[in-house]
């Protein structure tokens, strides 16, 4: 496939069958709804990156996680980093798609801050360019996106000569300046970390309550609800007009007896010293060994599968049409996968609290053994171990501090018998031994 010479925008989506619209200019209006892929270009080749350091410098201020190479960076380090990616024989900066709107894509690029996860952050080291309200956008609508920024990628880097490929910080891939990562899920190995903002961690669900009721005695059971008439209307008590009298309230209803301190089942006392700690909803609690595996697996899948499914991919590319491939889109699921499964183990770690050893007090923690029998049984004994839902496996007798079992047992002591509500019913059990 012979290429232009300088590798432009418009050059690059014509070699791919695409029909290229534009340009117009960054930061200003375009008509471009609908699906496809857009190219942000210089307006000639430079021979070395506009790289503005007052913005570098600001950018690692503001982000204290900011890491070269897992160093503290300074704005010239990080600057320099930048610049040996940059390739003088393209004006090509950056590749980049929609799968609903081009402009509305290319208009959330503009509108993020560096360093800023959203509105979206690809397109990151475009923000520390001089000059960016100069460069130009070209793109072409199509419904095959991904396949068509799959092939502007891979064209792009056959364009590039072998000199300058041999100048890269890292040989490949080779993609634009301002690209971080290909469609098939290869990465730059550019070393920066922590230079996006922390992801927001998700909000706890809001509490519940739940309340055991007697038999017969929960709202809709006697046939209609306490505060509705038999047609089904809601009587409410007339309002007083303001000024004259006082408003009509209901009568409040009796508190229920309760039964006396003697007579309550062990489950329903708090235990002493107070309630048992909940924990933190947005936190995940792992054991060392736990912790251990999952810093393995995260090792293999990064290491090993991620090259694997990229490899297959790049095989199946070679096949022909992509639309009619069994094989690449067999491999892209299971990156979508494993992708997914890598992002999820990050997650895991990066909010990991540490299990530590049972404190000496006498009760029941995460990370107890606990031996307990049936109140009514036949005397067996079964031992739990008390561990995060993470790492939950009952049938190997490690059951998460969430589940019903888990929850009734945290802050007991040895001879307590608490009382766990099952399919067959409520089972009490007392606990024998604790370690």
């Amino acid at each position: 496939m012979a290429v232009q010479t300088p590798l432009t925008a418009a050059t690059l989506l014509r070699s791919v069958g695409l029909l290229a619209d534009g340009p117009a200019v960054w930061g200003r209006p375009f008509a471009a709804a609908g699906p496809g892929v857009f190219v942000v270009e210089l307006s000639a080749p430079l021979a070395s990156a506009p790289i503005e350091l007052t913005r570098v410098g600001k950018w690692i201020e503001r982000l204290p996680a900011f890491r070269l190479d897992g160093d503290a960076p300074t704005s010239k380090a990080v600057a320099a980093r930048l610049a040996s990616f940059w390739i003088p024989s393209t004006t090509v900066l950056y590749v980049g798609s929609s799968t609903s709107n081009i402009a509305g894509r290319v208009g959330a690029i503009e509108a993020t801050s560096l360093g800023d996860r959203k509105p979206y952050a690809g397109g990151t080291w475009l923000k520390t360019l001089i000059g960016l309200e100069r460069t130009r956008l070209w793109w072409a609508r199509t419904g095959a996106v991904e396949e068509y920024e799959d092939a502007l990628f891979s064209a792009f880097a056959e364009a590039i000569p072998p000199d300058e490929r041999a100048r890269l910080h890292a040989a490949s891939p080779v993609l634009p300046f301002a690209n971080l990562r290909s469609t098939a899920g290869e990465r730059k190995a550019h070393g920066l970390s922590g230079f996006l903002v922390p992801e927001e961690p998700a909000a706890p669900s809001p509490p519940t309550r739940v309340t055991d009721l007697p038999p017969g005695e929960a709202e809709g059971a006697s046939g209609l609800p306490p505060t509705r008439a038999a047609g089904g209307t809601t009587r409410r008590a007339p309002r007083a007009p303001s000024g004259t009298g006082t408003p009509r309230t209901a009568a409040p209803r009796p508190a229920a007896p309760r039964p006396p301190a003697a007579h309550r089942s062990p489950a329903a006392r708090p235990p002493a010293g107070g309630p048992a700690t909940r924990p933190a909803d947005d936190a995940t609690y792992l054991s060392p060994e736990g912790i251990a595996r999952l810093r393995e697996e995260l090792v293999t899948l990064t290491t090993v599968k991620r090259p694997e499914v990229i490899l297959r991919i790049k095989t199946a590319k070679e096949l022909g049409d992509l639309k009619e491939n069994a094989d690449y889109t067999s491999a892209r699921e299971e990156q979508s996968f494993l992708e997914g499964r890598i992002a999820n183990i990050e997650g895991m770690l990066r909010t990991a609290v540490v299990i530590e050893a049972p404190g000496a007090d006498g009760r029941v923690h995460l990370g107890s053994e606990v031996s307990v029998e049936e109140v009514e049984g036949d005397g067996e004994v079964v031992v739990y171990r008390i561990v995060g839902s993470t790492e939950a496996k009952p049938a190997e007798g490690r059951i998460s501090n969430s589940s019903p079992v888990g929850r009734a047992l945290i802050g007991r002591s040895v001879g307590e018998v608490v009382a766990v509500s099952t399919p067959r019913g409520a089972v009490e059990y007392r606990i024998v031994a604790i370690d």
